[in-house]
């Protein structure tokens, strides 16, 4: 968050959401902006280092956007595209090559503005529509996918903000890295 303002939902309505959906707007503002500066500077070792073997802050980057599109797609009542399950495979893979941080950093930029056009768009009339989720057609509601989008967010966002404090503190003194991945080692990526 930067200090040079109050957090998003201090700020008053997010101007074009309906009233019952600006708490997910406000968190999504909030979420891009504790990502924005949590991982700013990062290098490429330390975006994809796994520290104690946990998932690297670009998974969580990849994954915060991915799944924020998925959500989405279902509180549209949507199924997910073959553009959508080839990105949660490969989400699943991680394979090089690995995307830099700006691109990352970007495509969150650009996830947070669609889910803000989605939930202007939404109606609060269709607030408790039914909506199916995944293969297994699981129940929600538009309202549900929606809560469940920002809030699956912050959680990853916690998680990017926690592990970007450990991985800096491990690359400033390498020592603290475990065996085999340690911030100067080969297994980085791994």
């Amino acid at each position: 968050m930067s200090t040079s303002q109050p957090e998003p939902w201090l700020r008053g309505p997010v101007p074009g959401i309906p009233p019952l959906l600006q708490p997910a707007a406000h968190a999504f503002l909030l979420a891009v902006e504790d990502v924005e500066t949590a991982v700013a500077g990062l290098s490429p070792q330390q975006l994809w280092f796994k520290p104690g073997g946990a998932a690297s802050l670009g998974f969580h980057l990849l994954h915060l956007s991915g799944s924020t599109r998925r959500l989405l797609a279902y509180a549209r009542g949507e199924s997910l595209s073959s553009e959508q399950r080839a990105e949660l495979a490969s989400e699943r893979a991680m394979e090089p090559p690995y995307p830099g941080l700006e691109e990352l950093v970007a495509r969150w930029r650009t996830t947070v503005d669609n889910s803000l056009r989605q939930l202007a768009a939404t109606p609060e009339a269709t607030l408790n529509d039914s909506r199916l989720v995944g293969r297994a057609e699981l129940p929600s509601t538009v309202l549900g996918l929606l809560f469940h989008a920002a809030e699956h967010a912050q959680r990853h966002v916690g998680q990017i903000v926690a592990t970007s404090k450990i991985v800096k503190r491990v690359f400033k003194n390498p020592l603290n890295a475990a065996p085999g991945g340690g911030a100067s080692g080969e297994s980085w990526r791994s």
